[in-house]
């Protein structure tokens, strides 16, 4: 039998994600302003600026639901966001426009962002996420962030970002109301999503943490897909690909350990599923960007539509889980013992391929 869903709650959600995707452009626009004005590269803007304001709606949430109880919410947003920026919001920005990787992202804030996925799943393994795991994860968050921003002032130099910040000194008033404007909507879009999103999942007999991966973790993500997607068809693939990176390690380390600290001392429930299952997949698309990015420095048409097509299949597993379908144990054996082995495989030849034509060479 089919349960009607609410209608007053789906408008409610989709009004809250509206509000998410909105407050996030504004919060980017300005905090995008004030930083090139201070003389910082496409790049670190990416994995900064551009990257921490569009993952404020996974804080919002994470944070809303954390101090409210829903630590399933939280934990299913950060892990699906995470999820779905690799496979959906890369793979996607690929097939727009190949996107060229920077050296600098390769060698260092990839490996980055595959250490935070491990991190994030060791401490998990004991069942639960509290305030000393959360303080971990929070501590390394601000010390790679101030590692990234020097790096980018030093970049480029004291004397021009001094320059810089003198010239664009009459457009900080604007920035800062941007700014302002988009925190207010984002925490009040926060509430409708985390508010709305319970009540449709109580209707469909949904866990918060399906609902939490998937239409949360999807909404909270609208802004690096809207984000990437017109980097790349505008050509600013730095800021497309450093979106993703940054936003990643952001929702590990300070998302997640934000939410963490606030769920309280019994912190947040780690399912066994999630342990068996999500987290290894965040683990396996972030390790799959590494061959990935490597050859030829740069993510092309079919590695974005492989990235798509494994999204189609994790969203194929956690219906196929909620509704009881033994179909679940094929498509996950299908995944961790063919598929992914294969794309390992065809990545790893790649990767011999190139390091030997550079050799050649």
């Amino acid at each position: 039998m089919t349960v009607p869903l609410p209608v007053l709650p789906v408008l409610e959600l989709v009004i809250g994600i509206g509000l998410l995707t909105l407050g996030a452009d504004l919060l980017v626009r300005g905090a995008a302003g004030l930083a090139e004005r201070v003389g910082l590269s496409p790049l670190v803007i990416g994995l900064t600026v551009v990257a921490f304001g569009t993952s404020m709606p996974e804080v919002s949430v994470s944070l809303d639901s954390a101090l409210h109880g829903d630590g399933g919410v939280a934990l299913g947003n950060v892990l699906g966001s995470n999820i779905f920026n690799i496979l959906v919001v890369l793979g996607g920005a690929a097939v727009i426009r190949p996107l060229v990787v920077d050296r600098h992202l390769v060698r260092l804030d990839v490996p980055v962002m595959v250490l935070t996925a491990m991190l994030v799943f060791v401490l998990s393994l004991n069942g639960s996420l509290g305030p000393l795991e959360g303080s971990v994860l929070l501590t390394l968050g601000a010390f790679y962030t101030v590692l990234l921003v020097r790096a980018g002032l030093k970049s480029n130099g004291p004397n021009d970002a001094l320059q810089e910040t003198a010239d664009g000194a009459r457009a900080l008033p604007r920035q800062f109301v941007w700014i302002a404007i988009g925190l207010v909507l984002l925490v009040g879009g926060a509430r409708l999503v985390v508010d709305s999103a319970q009540v449709v999942a109580r209707a469909m007999g949904v866990s918060d943490l399906v609902i939490g991966l998937t239409v949360v973790a999807a909404g909270t993500s609208l802004p690096e897909l809207a984000t990437s997607f017109v980097a790349a068809l505008r050509g600013q693939r730095d800021i497309a690909v450093g979106n993703v990176v940054g936003s990643n390690i952001f929702n590990a380390l300070v998302v997640l350990g934000a939410a963490a600290i606030a769920s309280g001392r019994h912190g947040m429930a780690v399912p066994e599923g999630v342990l068996t299952f999500d987290m290894p997949v965040m683990v396996a698309v972030s390790v799959a960007c590494l061959p990935i990015f490597f050859t030829g420095w740069s993510i092309s048409r079919w590695e974005g539509w492989i990235f798509l097509a494994y999204y189609g299949a994790y969203l194929l597993y956690l219906v196929l889980s909620h509704t009881g379908n033994a179909g679940q144990d094929l498509v996950q054996t299908m995944l961790f013992f063919f598929a992914l082995p294969l794309t390992t495989l065809t990545f790893v030849v790649l990767v011999i391929r190139q390091v030997r034509g550079r050799k050649a060479r």
